[in-house]
């Protein structure tokens, strides 16, 4: 279940949601690597979310408390793995509450918790889910649309981790040191250089094909190369290690396929 197209973000995708908040990719790039470590799909197409027990409990008035305490309780955290344990837990508590088992999950690039699904620009949770599991482009769209209906973009703009981090990721953000870690990916993506999105849909396309399991970055290294050249032998293309436009469409036409 939720395992959907997986289309990596486009040219397009990045730069809408650059222009419709006035900040530049720098910035988009910090809140998305320290979201989810820049990518928005696990190797399977699922989405990367965080269900979150504390919202469930909230959300079904704590009647499941006694029965999941691990999927309901007044206490955040006990997330448990990340990845697939996360879906794991999700369908245990959709069993139990679908609406409100897809509300009390984060979804995405941006972790944008499912109750908001109507403020960021969809109908309904349903609706944002069936999009989170389509394109990483749809989970820039939620993100964007958060941060814009809370008025974040000119935190985000100036630079104002804290203020940013307070309303992004809650009361509670210096105890994973949230805003600091956006002041270290914002410098570093302001420095440059910024990630090749050529060389990173490249590393998401091996990485469905099982051919990769390093970061998603658009930093094309030996680990990367490996994985192209392994891809190149198993499509009868020259094991050259290089993205020229040929293996590229190969490679994305058998990833996506």
């Amino acid at each position: 279940m939720f395992e959907g197209k997986g289309k990596p973000v486009s040219v397009d995708g990045v730069k809408e949601a650059g222009k419709s908040l006035g900040v530049g990719v720098p910035a988009l790039l910090a809140v998305m690597t320290v979201e989810t470590k820049g990518c928005g799909f696990l190797a399977d197409r699922r989405p990367v979310i965080l269900f979150e027990r504390h919202w469930f409990r909230k959300l079904t008035g704590g009647k499941f408390d006694g029965a999941a305490p691990d999927l309901s309780n007044p206490i955040w955290g006990g997330y448990g793995a990340a990845g697939a344990n996360q879906h794991a837990r999700l369908q245990r508590a959709i069993k139990l509450d679908r609406k409100a088992a897809l509300e009390s999950t984060s979804w995405g690039l941006g972790q944008v918790m499912g109750f908001n699904a109507k403020a960021v620009g969809f109908g309904d949770v349903e609706k944002m889910v069936a999009a989170m599991c389509d394109s990483e482009d749809a989970q820039m769209k939620a993100m964007v649309g958060f941060i814009a209906n809370n008025g974040l973009a000119p935190a985000l703009k100036r630079g104002d981790w804290v203020s940013f981090a307070r309303a992004y990721n809650g009361p509670d953000f210096q105890k994973n040191k949230y805003d600091q870690k956006l002041a270290m990916a914002h410098e570093k993506f302001k420095v440059g250089p910024l990630p090749n999105l050529r060389a990173r849909n490249t590393q998401v396309y091996l990485m469905y094909l099982g051919l990769y399991a390093g970061d998603v970055d658009g930093i094309f290294g030996n680990q990367s190369q490996k994985a192209l050249v392994a891809f190149q032998k198993s499509a009868g293309l020259p094991p050259t290690g290089g993205l020229d436009d040929a293996t590229f469409a190969k490679l994305e036409k058998t990833a996506m396929k």
